[in-house]
């Protein structure tokens, strides 16, 4: 009789442990949501505000001290200061380089991806790492680029990857086929 008993209790106590970790998974999920939402609207104000207003002193709202980029190019940078360096120099020969929407944006937690598009006109000389110049073309680009971030405790990427078509890039300033 106790065994019958201990089964009883313990198959009615099943259904009261499934809903403790369906709430702990709602309340896992909903913390993963509202923690995402935050990192997208930082990341929001990083390209619509930071980024296209140069505003380098404020890239370590979104940036830890330590972010390691990934560049469409193969190149891996660490650093915030390697990263504003990198930033700076796209904007030396296109100096109205902006990013103006996200019409996609996706998140999960510490983990978000945007895509969005950047544009500018190549109307300065692009300086060459053997000190060589390519004069400006005057030609504007458009190019669809998107950013999977990885983010922090602190609330800043640790970890960026930026994706773009370089071909499509060069092709639209004049420099590629």
């Amino acid at each position: 009789m106790k065994l019958k008993s201990f089964a009883l209790v313990t198959l009615m106590a099943l259904p009261f442990a499934a809903q403790a970790d369906d709430a702990s998974d709602l309340e896992r999920y909903r913390t993963a949501e509202k923690l995402g939402q935050q990192h997208l609207a930082t990341f929001d104000t990083l390209d619509f505000d930071v980024f296209t207003g140069q505003k380098w002193d404020r890239l370590k709202e979104s940036h830890g001290q330590n972010v390691r980029v990934h560049w469409p190019d193969g190149r891996v940078t660490d650093g915030i200061d390697a990263h504003i360096a990198d930033l700076q120099y796209m904007f030396s020969f296109a100096p109205d380089t902006r990013i103006l929407e996200h019409p996609i944006k996706l998140q999960d937690g510490e983990w978000t991806s945007v895509v969005g598009y950047m544009e500018g006109t190549f109307s300065q000389p692009m300086k060459l790492a053997d000190g060589t110049e390519i004069a400006p073309t005057g030609k504007a680009y458009r190019i669809a680029m998107s950013t999977v971030s990885h983010w922090a405790e602190d609330g800043t990427m640790d970890e960026e990857y930026l994706f773009w078509d370089n071909q499509a890039f060069m092709a639209q300033i004049g420099l590629g086929q």
